[in-house]
């Protein structure tokens, strides 16, 4: 889940990340910067997130640049199945 929706914002695919939003923390709408280029994810750890679990998080450090200077974004991100379908939830 988490590289797929990694991928979604690199390719600017805001459905498929409003649909695998959790709905009690999904925004309304989303602005992507045109200024922001994502081009690598590493994931450092999980917990959960198994074929037996319900939730999960994911750590992880994103990549970008932006005005031609390289950044990156660290999160621990929550995650929690809903009929069988797995959609973020919020940071941790």
């Amino acid at each position: 889940m988490m590289r797929s929706r990694y991928t979604a914002y690199a390719i600017r695919d805001r459905d498929y990340l409003l649909a695998t939003w959790h709905p009690s923390t999904r925004p309304s709408s989303l602005v992507f910067d045109p200024e922001v280029e994502w081009f690598r994810l590493d994931i450092l750890g999980r917990t959960g997130g198994g074929l037996l679990d319900d939730t999960g998080t994911v750590e992880f450090r994103a990549h970008f640049r932006s005005a031609n200077l390289r950044h990156s974004q660290f999160e621990n991100s929550r995650f929690v199945r809903i009929d069988k379908a797995w959609v973020y939830l919020d940071k941790v």
